[in-house]
């Protein structure tokens, strides 16, 4: 993983510190709208959330699905394990890194503010995994802020101060998705209340592995 964690930045190491500055910045309002347009979880599913943080998606996921949560950040991961209990299992694991059978299958994966912290080859390696535990007709969806042609300074700016220091632009991050999904790209710049550029890919799985549509 390849972020920066000296400085101002350490600080969002602190569980509370990161939560405080996500409420800040408005990612509730925004979290609940990527949950409403572009999770959509249904009964029953089995979510798995890489780079889950504080596992904050948890406060709109139904109380039926089962949710597995893994982070890097072993304090992150018992912020959750405290705040929400038998709710879901929290895992600090470098996801990246395993073969494709520790991950749990899976209706539904959530890659969110997570790929522009991983390189290629991490990228790759995870995406790969979650398709091959991924069900037929499954959805990864992900998550990152991006750099788009006549984009503002100012979410340029943001965007580029990210701790993750592989930023992309959407055809970068399309193409790091491996055959056998059907990608959809959104670009939407007011998830947050500051000006920021977000790519969000639905990459649904197909029936037959080897098939791969990448779409806007």
């Amino acid at each position: 993983m390849t972020q920066v964690t000296s400085g101002l930045r350490r600080i969002l190491s602190i569980p509370a510190a990161y939560d405080g500055l996500q409420m800040a910045l408005g990612s509730v309002r925004g979290r609940e709208r990527l949950y409403r347009d572009y999770i959509e979880p249904q009964l029953g599913d089995v979510v798995v959330d890489v780079g889950c943080g504080t596992a904050a998606i948890l406060d709109l996921l139904p109380g039926d699905v089962r949710y597995y949560g893994f982070d890097l950040s072993a304090d992150y991961i018992a912020a959750a394990q405290s705040r929400y209990g038998s709710r879901g299992q929290f895992f600090c694991a470098d996801i990246t890194s395993v073969s494709a059978d520790a991950v749990p299958a899976s209706t539904t994966a959530l890659a969110l503010g997570l790929l522009h912290h991983l390189d290629d080859t991490g990228c790759r390696h995870l995406l790969q995994a979650i398709h091959e535990r991924l069900a037929p007709g499954g959805r990864l969806i992900t998550l990152d802020g991006t750099f788009v042609p006549g984009q503002g300074w100012a979410s340029r700016k943001l965007v580029g101060a990210d701790r993750g220091r592989n930023i992309r632009t959407p055809e970068q991050y399309a193409a790091l998705v491996p055959a056998g999904f059907v990608v959809v790209t959104h670009l939407l710049d007011d998830l947050l209340r500051v000006p920021y550029q977000h790519c969000i890919l639905v990459c649904t799985k197909t029936a037959v592995a080897d098939a791969s549509t990448h779409t806007a």
